[in-house]
Formats: C-alpha cells, sequence, structure tokens
C-alpha cells in the first residue's frame, strides 16, 4: 500500500469513527442469493432503509457460517467477499462440510471458545494442513453454569440458576467484559491485526454458537472499515434467523430427555439480542469515549493497522 494511499485513508477513517454514526452509502442492492437481510439507515433527519445480502454459507454440521463480504461502507465502496469468515463450532462438520470449506482458501481458522468448551464438544474438523489457533475470550463461566444447569435435571435449580432474568443479566455481563477484559480485548486485537496483514489469507474466526463473542468481533470489524453502524447491528442479530432452528430442536431434545421441564429457560443464553450489544457499546461509551477509543485505546490499534484494514478489505 503507497503512502498516499495510506494517508487518505487514515484522513477518511479518523474523521469517520471520530463522527460516530456513520451514514450509508447510497448504491444499489448486491446481487446474488440474499438469507437474511441487513437495514442500513442514514443520519440525514430521515432513516432510509435498504436491504442488504447477508451471505450464509450453509453447512450440515454448522449453521451459522457467513461471509463478512458484500457490506457497503459510508464511504461508497463494499467489503471484499472471500476475505473473512465468522462461525460456529466447526467440531460437527460432515465430510461434505470439509470439502466445501476448502474451497474458501482458509488460511487460518481462529478459535475464541475456552478449554472446557473444547474438552466438551470436541476440537474443529477443518480441511487437511489447517488448524485452529487457540484464542479464548472469557464467557464468565457461562458454559459451566450451564453445563451444571441441565445436568441438576431440577426444574427449581434451573429457574433458581436462569429463570428470573438472571440468563439476562449474565448475558449482558459477558458483553460488557468483551470491553472491560484486558485479556478479551487483546484476543480480538491480534486478530484483527492479522485480518489487516496484507499477508495474511483468507481467515475465518468462531466461538460455539458463532453469536458472542464472534457477534462482537464481527461488529467491531464491519464498523471499523465504516459499514454503517445499523448494518452492523443487523450482521449481529441475524444469528437468530440462523441459529432458530437448531437452538428450538436442542430444547425439544432437553424436555424429551427428561433434563429441562421448562428448556425456554435456555432462550435468552441461546438468542442474541439489542439490549446485549446496548451493554457492550454503553461500556465502550463509558470506558473509552466511543467506538474510535475502543479501537485506538482499547485494542490499541494504531491509524495505519485501521487503514490497512481498509485498504485490504474494502474496494
Amino acid at each position: 500500500m503507497s503512502r498516499a494511499r495510506i494517508r487518505l485513508a487514515i484522513a477518511v477513517l479518523a474523521s469517520a469513527l471520530a463522527i460516530g454514526t456513520l451514514p450509508a452509502a447510497a448504491h444499489a442492492a448486491p446481487t446474488g442469493r440474499s438469507t437474511a437481510t441487513a437495514d442500513t439507515t442514514t443520519t440525514a433527519g430521515r432513516y432510509h432503509q435498504q436491504a442488504e445480502t447477508i451471505r450464509q454459507i450453509p453447512l450440515q454440521g454448522a449453521v451459522n457460517v457467513r461471509d463478512l463480504g458484500g457490506y457497503r461502507t459510508w464511504t461508497g465502496g463494499r467489503v471484499r467477499q472471500g476475505l473473512v469468515y465468522r462461525s460456529d463450532a466447526l467440531g460437527k462438520l460432515t465430510p461434505a462440510d470439509i470439502t466445501a470449506l476448502s474451497g474458501l482458501g482458509l488460511t487460518k481458522v481462529v478459535d475464541f471458545r475456552i478449554p472446557m468448551e473444547l474438552q466438551y464438544d470436541g476440537a474443529d474438523r477443518l480441511p487437511a494442513g489447517l488448524t485452529a489457533t487457540s484464542r479464548p475470550v472469557s464467557d464468565l463461566g457461562l458454559y459451566a453454569t450451564l453445563l451444571g444447569a441441565i445436568s441438576s435435571g431440577d426444574p427449581a435449580t434451573q429457574e433458581q440458576m436462569l429463570g428470573g432474568g438472571r440468563a439476562e443479566a449474565y448475558m449482558r455481563d459477558i458483553y460488557r467484559t468483551f470491553v472491560t477484559g484486558p485479556e478479551n480485548r487483546a484476543q480480538f486485537a491480534t486478530t484483527l491485526r492479522e485480518i489487516a496483514d496484507g499477508k495474511q489469507g483468507p481467515l475465518l474466526y468462531h466461538c460455539t454458537s458463532g453469536k458472542d463473542r464472534t457477534g462482537w468481533m464481527s461488529y467491531v470489524l464491519l464498523r471499523a472499515l465504516a459499514v454503517p453502524e445499523a448494518t452492523a447491528t443487523s450482521d449481529y442479530l441475524a444469528s437468530n434467523t440462523f441459529r432458530a432452528a437448531y437452538d428450538a430442536q436442542l430444547r425439544a431434545a432437553l424436555k424429551q430427555s427428561g433434563r429441562m421441564q421448562n428448556p425456554d429457560l435456555l432462550i435468552p443464553l441461546q438468542e442474541v439480542r439489542q439490549d446485549y450489544l446496548d451493554a457492550a457499546t454503553a461500556q465502550m461509551d463509558a470506558d473509552y469515549g466511543g467506538f474510535y477509543g475502543y479501537l485506538t485505546d482499547g485494542l490499541g490499534l494504531d491509524l495505519r493497522t485501521l487503514a490497512k484494514l481498509q485498504d485490504k478489505l474494502v474496494r
């Protein structure tokens, strides 16, 4: 990347991020099959809604695999496809899934799961020559709590652990630690630096369900690329669409097996919600004065790295 392009990208990016709310570029809707839509909003008085294609990669052993490319940026560009992917855990991939994954040309897979999740759910099944990089982001003990609640088999215990708004409060606390936890910030920052590296090929990152740690990572990346906040939020919320059938089947199986009398207690843990995301962004505003401060002070990303992200991922 030339110095002139770096200077230009830095100037545009710094001013855009400092504004906070980024207006959407007016372009024709992208072509291709849409499995879900994201809405963009402009800041010019009225809100104008446009559909954006969310590019799911259908697999049998994972339900929330997507290409983050294709979104419009407020600067008039688009995020390049085929460079960054987000997903849920890849431990249940079929041979056909692995073949499909091979076609993506991945050169790196980053796994945000903690050791307990790996122990119970298993390591990723990946194409030959590809090994996941473990980069755990804390879940504040949620996975252990969930296992404990289910294994108790006691409706009263499960209600005491997860009912009465406790599950929702737990999720909001987890999202706040995406901002407050130094180790969590370091894991996200390292991943962003790798994505920005011009020598790094296509990269995929994931957690267990591909919705919380992965959802926050994707939200931050898209906003750093000057994708409108409303679009980044819709990409985050789309996990509910892609995971709904699988999560409902899991609840039904738990009830049928007798392990949970009221499996709907799990719904707040299975879903993504606007107020979870709001908990993280409010913490970000409180600690760093906004998104730009979170990127530079919280994640320690300099403007050159942010400009490299733009240059590599936006066309």
